[in-house]
């Protein structure tokens, strides 16, 4: 693949949760073309082997782990294999994270008459489910408290490790219809800086990077109709969007790279990094 620049991860191992999505899939083969020993964690094994087939196809070394970012035991497993194949973490990538139509409403506005009478296809506030709206908190929040749990315990005796969560845009400033995931993702955010203070003593970098709007298999059916065209949500973010487009994959890597290198950002701890093509910027006049 194709670098902005190179760093130097040779002999490094980095453990990348998610690893089978769109973004997380991106981060994994970055750091393996950088020359990282890479275990691609997932929920789903087959897609967590297919990425790093790919990457061992590019002559990467990479393996495919089962995980789940929800189970410590399923976590300790995988730390376990990695640590038999590869040695102990030195990046860990928390990507795992998502979100679930139980804690989405319907509208982007509580109206009047849906005090009265609520269609059935309509969800508003008062309906959302409150597992619903758990199972988003706990995937995105404790599902990057526990992958870090496990594995940051080994990266505590070593040097020059370093923790980058996946946050997003939504955590400084929410969405409309997504109270849980803009929710979760502030609290992401929020752990960020409270582990960079907690394992500063020990010589444990942790950052974010938050994209802004990207297209991925979670999100797609909100942002792109049947035809492929966008849909009027999407119509919205693009013309709040100063460079009018959504995000790629490549566009997260070179401040993932940044954020790996000790020698470029080793003084840098606790912030969560924008990469929203200036959303966050823009007023809307």
């Amino acid at each position: 693949m194709k670098l902005p620049f190179e760093i130097d991860l040779k002999d490094k191992v980095a453990v990348v949760t998610g690893g089978g999505g769109v973004l997380c899939s991106g981060f994994a083969k970055t750091l393996a073309a950088c020359g990282a020993k890479v275990a691609v964690c997932d929920l789903r094994l087959e897609a967590a082997e297919a990425v790093a087939a790919e990457i061992r196809a590019e002559g990467g070394v990479a393996i495919g782990v089962s995980a789940n970012v929800l189970e410590r035991a399923s976590m300790e497993a995988a730390r376990d294999l990695i640590n038999e194949t590869f040695g102990t973490c030195d990046i860990l990538l928390n990507g795992a994270g998502g979100n679930n139509p139980r804690g989405q409403t319907t509208k982007e506005y509580l109206e009047p008459e849906d005090l009265e009478n609520v269609a059935e296809d309509v969800r508003t506030f008062f309906d959302l489910d409150p597992e619903g709206v758990g199972f988003v908190f706990n995937l995105n929040f404790l599902g990057t408290l526990i992958p870090t749990q496990v594995f940051a315990r080994d990266m505590a005796k070593k040097t020059g490790t370093t923790i980058i969560n996946v946050s997003s845009m939504n955590s400084f400033r929410p969405l409309t219809k997504i109270p849980a995931y803009s929710g979760a993702k502030a609290a992401v955010s929020n752990f960020t800086q409270w582990l960079a203070v907690h394992f500063s003593k020990v010589g444990v970098r942790v950052n974010a990077i938050a994209p802004g709007f990207f297209i991925t298999k979670q999100n797609e059916a909100l942002l792109l109709n049947a035809d492929g065209s966008y849909t009027p949500r999407s119509e919205k973010i693009l013309a709040h969007t100063p460079m009018g487009r959504f995000g790629t994959p490549d566009d997260l890597t070179g401040t993932l790279l940044w954020l790996c290198d000790n020698n470029a950002s080793g003084f840098v701890n606790g912030v969560v990094v924008p990469v929203d093509g200036g959303f966050a910027a823009y007023s809307g006049v």
